[in-house]
């Protein structure tokens, strides 16, 4: 047994294998997922406790730069463009760094999400958003460092920072009124020119060519600018249904708009169709 187990030590050694104890951290990661009107939310950091020390002012110094967490810098990520305190805000994700303060706290949403702490060297190009907020006294103290979303209306919530007996706190607002708008504008003015088109390749595969016609001839009705795709699916779906003029109707206008973009794929296979179904 001994032999086999220190084979098994040297083989694993050879490899670049070493055992790692495993043990709980004093800073745990967390990872909140939220949406906030129509848009995705998540924010991922690590979260310290105070364990007997004083925080703003000492162990966090005032007015200098802060990761807004511990261990790695704690980040942010949006679906949608947003609007941070009235600050215009793209999707995408940021690095979320404080300059705690006594009276107001200044936060940094900064494009390079990828520092271990704070940034070697700063970059005032990657801020993409800065906005100071107040700095509320609570009337307790939080040990553990907490961000958390609250007052949630139809399109903004607002994320707060706590610690120790401090809250400072951001108002992250959506586009989710005119996303909805927009969503029933959509629905109501009924499908569009590539739903019939999906749905008339849908049924000319499925056998119903009837379905598939009425669908395809919706398409390039409500379709506003000409496409020989759409039109050569049309061709395809009338020859199926055993209409031939409309097929070779469908075909040569496909053929001519598929010259004029200089689709030499969809010319060759409309020219094959014309000569296999006679036309002249």
């Amino acid at each position: 047994m001994k032999k086999i187990i220190l084979f098994l030590s040297m083989a694993l050694f050879s490899l670049g294998i070493e055992a790692q104890v495993k043990a709980p951290q004093p800073s745990p990661s967390s990872k909140i997922e939220q949406v906030i009107g129509l848009t995705d939310v998540s924010v991922e950091y690590s979260r310290p406790s105070m364990r007997g020390r004083a925080i703003f002012g000492n162990l966090v110094p005032y007015d200098k730069l802060w990761r807004t967490g511990a261990n790695k810098n704690t980040q942010i990520t949006f679906s949608d463009d947003v609007k941070v305190t009235g600050k215009e805000l793209k999707k995408g994700t940021y690095a979320i760094y404080t300059k705690p303060g006594k009276e107001n706290w200044e936060i940094i949403f900064y494009s390079d999400a990828n520092n271990w702490g704070t940034p070697q060297k700063w970059d005032d190009t990657k801020v993409a958003a800065t906005v100071t907020v107040k700095a509320n006294t609570i009337p307790m103290n939080v040990e553990t460092f907490t961000i958390m979303f609250s007052d949630f209306k139809m399109d903004s919530a607002v994320m707060n920072f706590i610690w120790a007996n401090t809250e400072a706190a951001v108002t992250i607002t959506t586009a989710a009124k005119a996303q909805t708008i927009a969503s029933i504008e959509k629905t109501m003015a009924g499908p569009t020119d590539r739903d019939h088109y999906l749905a008339a390749t849908f049924y000319k595969d499925s056998g119903d060519f009837a379905k598939a016609k009425e669908h395809i001839d919706k398409a390039i009705s409500l379709r506003k600018e000409p496409a020989f795709w759409y039109h050569r699916q049309q061709s395809l779906i009338y020859s199926l249904a055993g209409d031939k003029d409309g097929a070779i109707k469908a075909a040569k206008t496909s053929l001519e708009l598929a010259e004029k973009a200089g689709n030499a794929d969809y010319v060759k296979m409309n020219k094959d169709s014309l000569a296999e179904w006679g036309a002249k």
